[in-house]
């Protein structure tokens, strides 16, 4: 998706994480993917994107939530992930909190941010 909309080129979008990470994906109810996103290993959050067509309809947060509690049910202290700065908003109202200043990835504008998990509730 980001490959695409927002000319990320094609080689930095696969990397050696890929076969280790955990992907999220949704689906219209014709099955087909609007919506993107994986959990590193290491607790890094990344790759989220949804169609722009399906963007503020929730799909984003559902990734995001599933994620988040995949981390807390693998006892992952924390969760981090770079956001594109004009998104930084939607990330703090789940609870993240910036963590450095601007810096340019992929020739797009981000900012580092992190949330401190609490332990799954069994």
């Amino acid at each position: 998706m980001f490959v695409y909309e927002q000319g990320v080129p094609s080689e930095l979008e696969w990397d050696e994480w890929d076969e280790r990470c955990e992907h999220a994906v949704a689906c219209d109810p014709e099955g087909r993917a609007i919506g993107t996103a994986r959990l590193v290993p290491d607790g890094r959050i990344g790759r989220m994107a949804v169609l722009a067509e399906w963007r503020r309809r929730g799909v984003g947060a559902a990734l995001l939530e599933a994620l988040i509690a995949l981390a807390r049910e693998r006892s992952m202290p924390r969760v981090t992930l770079h956001a594109q700065t004009h998104a930084a908003g939607f990330y703090r109202r789940f609870g993240f909190s910036e963590r450095g200043g601007e810096f340019s990835e992929a020739g797009i504008a981000h900012v580092g941010m992190t949330l401190e998990l609490s332990p799954a509730k069994r």
